[in-house]
C-alpha cells in the first residue's frame, strides 16, 4: 500500500515513532494510519487539502443565494455558466475579467484570518445574478483543490496517524493501569489534532 492523498510522508511519520527509516516491518500499517488520519481531518473540517493537479475540470453547484454561490475550494476560475431556464442546459457564460466582469472570486486577496486560502465562492457583481434552486444551475470549470498542504494540516496528519498507529497497541481500549484504575483511550479527534485544524473548518455559508 502506498501513501497516494495522505497530508503526510511515511518518513514523516517514522520520525515522528522514532522507528528507523530502514525498519519496513510496519511500513503498510503506518501508510494505512497516514491515510485514515488525513480521511478524518477531512470530514472534521469538511473540505479536503488535496493537490489537485493544474488541469481544469467541471462541477456544478446550486446557489442558495442570486448574489453569491459556494463551491469547492478552487486556485484559479476559468469558466462560469448558468442555466437560465434551470433544465440543465447552460446558456449563459459570465465574464470573469477582473473588476470589470460578471463575478467576483472571493475570498479577496486569496486570504482569510492570515492564511493563504483557495476560492470558495464567487459573487455576481455584474449584468447577471444566479438562478436561486435546489438544482444545480451553476456550472463552473476551475483548477480545484489547494495549491500545498497546509503546514498545521501535515502536522495534525502526523500526530493522528501516532495515535491511529499506537492504538493497535491497546486493542480493547485499555491504554494501561495506574493508581485510579484502568485507563482506557480516549475517544473522537484527538485535541491537540482539532486545534491544529480547528481554522479550516468549513461551515455552511462561509470558508
Amino acid at each position: 500500500m502506498a501513501i497516494s492523498n495522505g497530508y503526510a510522508s511515511l518518513s514523516q511519520i517514522k520520525s515522528a515513532l522514532r522507528i528507523p527509516s530502514a525498519d519496513a516491518t510496519d511500513n503498510d500499517l503506518l501508510e494505512m494510519a497516514v491515510e485514515s488520519a488525513s480521511r478524518l481531518i477531512d470530514a472534521y473540517c469538511s473540505r479536503n487539502f488535496i493537490y489537485g493537479g493544474t488541469a481544469a475540470t467541471t462541477r456544478y453547484f446550486h446557489a442558495d443565494d442570486p448574489y453569491v454561490v459556494q463551491i469547492d475550494d478552487a486556485r484559479s476560475i476559468a469558466q462560469v455558466q448558468t442555466s437560465s431556464s434551470e433544465d440543465g442546459i447552460y446558456d449563459v457564460t459570465w465574464d470573469l475579467t477582473a473588476h470589470t466582469g460578471d463575478i467576483q472570486p472571493e475570498p479577496l486577496n486569496d486570504y482569510v484570518g492570515g492564511l493563504t486560502w483557495p476560492y470558495t465562492r464567487l459573487r455576481a457583481i455584474g449584468d447577471y445574478v444566479f438562478p436561486v434552486d435546489r438544482e444545480t444551475t451553476v456550472k463552473v470549470t476551475a483548477v480545484y483543490g489547494w495549491p500545498t498542504v497546509p503546514i498545521t494540516v501535515a502536522q495534525a496528519c502526523i500526530l493522528q496517524s501516532s495515535r491511529i498507529f499506537t492504538r493497535l497497541q491497546s486493542p480493547l481500549g485499555v491504554a494501561g493501569f495506574g493508581d485510579m484504575g484502568i485507563m482506557r483511550v480516549s475517544r473522537g479527534l484527538d485535541p491537540d489534532v482539532a486545534q491544529l485544524i480547528e481554522g479550516y473548518r468549513r461551515f455552511r455559508g462561509v470558508a
